[in-house]
């Protein structure tokens, strides 16, 4: 292993992988039916399967933690 690439799998280790929440939709039909707009999207979706926020666009660290944190902190509980 090269220093990047264990330095890499450290910190997938230690912080989890980003990705691997990511969903497939191969035949389209989770677009059309969530009404997908364009990239990036980001949608939030509860426990029950809900769209609970749709954001169109970059997420700008003010976004963040006006809205979107506080929205995943309440529907953790």
């Amino acid at each position: 292993c090269t220093r990047r690439s264990t330095g890499t799998k450290s910190w997938l280790k230690q912080l989890g992988n980003p990705y691997e929440k990511i969903a497939t939709d191969a035949k389209g039909r989770i677009a059309i039916d969530w009404g997908v707009y364009g990239v990036p999207e980001t949608f939030i979706i509860d426990k029950l399967g809900r769209i609970r926020y749709k954001h169109v666009g970059p997420i700008m660290p003010f976004q963040y933690e006006k809205t979107i944190k506080p929205l995943l902190d309440r529907l953790a509980r």
